[in-house]
């Protein structure tokens, strides 16, 4: 799609060859998409759009979330190929008073698109295309695409890539705007340091829908709407429909007019060492020492010019029930010495176990297999995140291995990942973007997935629950700033944050969330969505 600029678009029309349907009881229909008809340039128009409804053979599939614990009955899906087709859906459901929720690729972990209140779902998954927008120098990204598409075309195309998740299901719309981060991102920093402009339909407090371009140019007026999405999260201030994409002004050739340089060079291949201990030979002093090395190790090795930078790392610590657990390494191949650098991770990580690893593996993978390595089966699950500054204390150690190893509680989906943090993400001043922590050296991952039966939901959210607050528990139950703490991340959303039951340390969820870049982000809510259209349980509240 060409730059539609800032337009503003009347509701009710035909667009892309499909009127959209409203049945006497004005509840949108099954609208029959037209064969897509040649614009004035000779190019077909987009896809749609398309707006199913209960009772369409189409529309429990297009309803499964990746939480399977959570499935919304909205009164239509609205499948939209163009920026134009969101400004119409939208303008519809506000004018007809109902909720809306956008979906990109669908992986929340809470209700946020799959909750009973919301009555019209918009489906962004046909607007996936990536391709090069020269008047922007800038790649433009369909915020309906995958990771995994994204990461392809990117590859195939110019030979680059964005330091973003290595989960290929998980789509973009929501994984930049909430910052996004992988296992680049020590060497490049956040996905969305490399976002250029984005593209939102807006809703004025007339009701208005309109299209709205921003840009991080310093002249652009528009410019708090783009920093609002570099952090703010997904489903805060409007229906993001496109992004564009180029590495931090200043970086290497992001001045320049080659493709080829405006963003990160992807490796051509990526080395990962694997080490892995059987559950059944560690004891709490061991677990201890492998967890206080792990730490120890980043707190040394996080800083943005260290050349440890250009590894990333996580350690998997799962349950017991599990059979095993270990840590994983790696780095772009192509970085002289990067082996060294691994082996003198994994020396420094492994020193004083005393007991030797089940298996350590060496391998050399193409870039586009480790990039989209994490494949996370669909099921019900619980998560939580955390950030920190420094390595856990000794009484957090006891308390995640005394979950890890209890006995009244199996499933091999339960697990505590750290994955390093750090490096260039710390380049960036707190305020700089929406993303406002810039001093954390590894980010905590608590999940428990992969059962079937709401039957099982209070025994696996119950253990999910005790556990992180028994880690948190000289801070509420929550990880509350401090010299360790620092907060949590909003694309591992937790609605227990906002809960006076699980969160008894005084601190808002809009705090560990955001630290002191809330209000600027309540101000921009205001002026790009007074009317609290965009909302769910997290969502960035209008200021009082």
């Amino acid at each position: 799609m060409e730059g539609l600029g800032r337009r503003a678009f009347l509701t009710g029309a035909t667009v892309g060859g499909a009127a959209a349907l409203t049945s006497a009881a004005g509840v949108p229909a099954v609208a029959r998409p037209a064969k897509a008809a040649p614009s004035a340039d000779g190019c077909e128009r987009p896809f749609g759009p398309v707006v199913i409804g209960p009772g369409d053979p189409r529309y429990d599939s297009l309803l499964l979330s990746h939480n399977r614990r959570f499935r919304g009955r909205p009164q239509s899906v609205q499948v939209v190929g163009s920026a134009e087709q969101v400004a119409e859906a939208v303008g519809r459901a506000v004018a007809a008073g109902r909720r809306i929720a956008v979906r990109s690729g669908g992986h929340c972990l809470e209700n946020f698109t799959a909750s009973p209140e919301v009555e019209t779902l918009i489906d962004l998954s046909p607007m996936s295309g990536v391709t090069y927008d020269e008047r922007r120098r800038a790649f433009a990204v369909g915020a309906g695409a995958t990771l995994g598409q994204v990461y392809k075309a990117l590859f195939t195309g110019w030979g680059v890539t964005i330091p973003a998740g290595s989960c290929p299901s998980v789509g973009v719309g929501g994984h930049i705007t909430g910052g996004g981060y992988g296992f680049l991102s020590r060497r490049y920093g956040l996905a969305a340091d490399h976002l250029y402009a984005v593209e939102v339909v807006v809703v004025d407090a007339s009701g208005r829908a309109r299209v709205v371009v921003a840009t991080r140019d310093a002249g652009d007026p528009e410019r708090d709407l783009w920093w609002a999405h570099t952090g703010g999260g997904g489903g805060n201030f409007g229906v993001v429909t496109r992004f564009w994409l180029r590495s931090p002004d200043g970086s290497p050739g992001a001045d320049g007019t080659d493709p080829a340089r405006l963003l990160p060079k992807a490796p051509a291949a990526m080395r990962r060492r694997i080490v892995m201990w059987p559950w059944e030979s560690m004891d709490e002093k061991t677990f201890s020492r492998l967890l206080r090395n792990y730490c120890d190790w980043y707190e040394a090795n996080s800083a943005p010019n260290s050349p440890y930078a250009a590894l990333w790392g996580v350690l998997l610590a799962s349950h017991r029930s599990a059979g095993q657990l270990g840590f994983i390494v790696g780095g772009d191949a192509g970085v002289a010495g990067v082996e060294s650098l691994m082996a003198a991770h994994a020396k420094a990580v492994t020193a004083g176990i005393g007991i030797e690893p089940a298996s350590d593996t060496l391998e050399l993978l193409p870039y586009l297999d480790e990039a989209n390595w994490v494949n996370e089966p669909a099921g019900r699950s619980k998560n939580k995140a955390a950030d920190l500054r420094k390595g856990f204390t000794d009484r957090q150690i006891a308390a995640v291995y005394r979950h890890l190893s209890r006995e009244d509680y199996t499933n091999p989906g339960a697990n505590l990942s750290l994955t390093g943090y750090g490096g260039r993400i710390n380049a960036v001043a707190s305020d700089a973007t929406a993303t406002a922590t810039r001093d954390a050296i590894l980010r905590a991952y608590f999940t428990t997935g992969g059962w079937a039966s709401p039957d099982d939901d209070a025994r696996h959210i119950g253990w999910m629950r005790e556990f992180y607050r028994d880690v948190y528990s000289d801070s509420g139950g929550v990880p509350v700033d401090g010299p360790v703490n620092a907060g949590s991340y909003i694309n591992y959303a937790d609605a227990d944050l906002a809960d006076p039951k699980w969160n008894t340390s005084g601190v808002s969820w809009e705090t560990l969330y955001y630290k002191g870049n809330y209000p600027r982000l309540q101000k921009i809510k205001k002026r790009y969505d007074p009317l609290d259209v965009f909302r769910h349980a997290l969502s960035v509240r209008l200021p009082k």
